[in-house]
């Protein structure tokens, strides 16, 4: 990578970079490129990943629950006339 290509990069961002600023943005961008390179050597074994398929979803079981307008409204913030009470939404 050259200069070049951090000003083609910065006009492309579309934003102002200073001398000292392209210069350390091409120091970082030849330490990630190093690092990719690095990566790239690695050596893996070509093999195929092993899947274990198993159901996770739970059986629904039913309970029985309380539920009354009462209840309901005595535990609602504001209500009036049996009825719950919500801020205005425009």
């Amino acid at each position: 990578m050259e200069i070049k290509d951090v000003e083609s990069l910065a006009d492309l961002a579309r934003i102002e970079l200073t001398e000292e600023e392209k210069r350390g943005l091409l120091s970082d961008m030849d330490s990630i490129l190093g690092y990719v390179k690095q990566i790239e050597e690695v050596k893996v074994e070509d093999t195929k990943p092993e899947y274990k398929v198993y159901n996770v979803w739970r059986e629904d079981v039913a309970e029985p629950r309380e539920f009354s307008k009462e209840l309901i409204t005595g535990q609602f913030p504001d209500s009036q006339d049996g009825f719950l009470k919500v801020k205005k939404i425009l």
